[in-house]
């Protein structure tokens, strides 16, 4: 999981850069592309981990734990 670590930092680095720019009160543009790099890389490291987890139960045959899977990420 340290790849997941490392991707997290990254996109911890990205939002307190768009806090510095949304304090700074830089470029609208600028600011929207940011929270959607920010977005992205958050997506890729929850894609990265849920992948992760799935094959892990599916592996084990452990189906409970994919149902509860499933419930959390179809809450919206």
């Amino acid at each position: 999981m340290e790849d997941v670590i490392v991707r997290l930092k990254k996109v911890n680095g990205q939002v307190q850069g768009l806090i510095r720019m949304i304090e700074n009160e830089e470029e609208c543009e600028k600011i929207v592309t940011q929270f959607q790099a920010a977005k992205a890389a958050l997506d890729k490291t929850f894609s990265i981990v849920l992948n992760r987890n799935l094959k892990k139960c599916l592996s084990q045959q452990d189906s409970e734990s994919v149902e509860r899977i499933i419930r959390l990420i179809s809450i919206k």
